[in-house]
């Protein structure tokens, strides 16, 4: 949040954050024209009600703009990687069904005069597979978690695992790691 207002601040930017949980925000019905989320709220424990906190909190007419990793993508399988050595809590899901069309349908489907969705690609760029595995090991919450709740010689299988998987993905020729990871592009209006 820091880094976001300073950076709003060297923009010239006059923005508000206001820190939340995705699935009770802290804003009165309708209360905005957009309402976007960018591989975050997908991370929602209770992921149908902060799908309906999203839908609340929009004004008719707005729209909901979402980025989701898809389970079939590079995201999806390292989710399965890390599931291997720390499945998640009970009763929680799996964040990569927000990258399952049908499964936005279901939640945002009733209130939706329009959804629209659209495969990307983004590439994660890394100077090497080794590289990459240092910076999630220590900022991206799947990955940082799990690593922290494993003893070191299961932290060795976890990070060799990590390896391999990138490997396999990796489309950068030798030339610094290039790794494709598919998402949805969502924008969906609400009636």
């Amino acid at each position: 949040m820091e880094r976001g207002r300073a950076r709003a601040q060297a923009e010239g930017l006059s923005v508000e954050f206001q820190p939340a949980h995705a699935e009770a925000l802290p804003f009165a019905d309708e209360s905005f024209d957009i309402v976007l989320s960018t591989f975050g709220v997908m991370f929602a424990p209770d992921q149908s009600k902060a799908a309906s906190e999203l839908i609340r909190v929009c004004r008719s007419g707005g729209k909901i703009g979402l980025a989701n990793w898809t389970p079939e993508g590079f995201i999806g399988e390292l989710f399965r990687v890390v599931g291997r050595y720390v499945p998640p809590a009970p009763g929680v899901k799996s964040p990569a069904l927000w990258g399952n069309e049908e499964w936005l349908r279901l939640q945002f489907g009733d209130v939706a005069t329009s959804m629209s969705v659209t495969r990307r690609m983004f590439k994660f760029r890394y100077r090497s597979a080794e590289h990459w595995v240092d910076v999630f090991r220590r900022f991206y919450g799947p990955t940082h978690k799990a690593f922290l709740a494993l003893a070191p010689e299961r932290q060795i299988d976890l990070e060799r695992d990590l390896l391999t998987l990138l490997k396999t993905f990796d489309r950068g020729g030798g030339d610094g790691l290039v790794v494709p990871s598919e998402y949805l592009e969502v924008v969906i209006t609400r009636a």
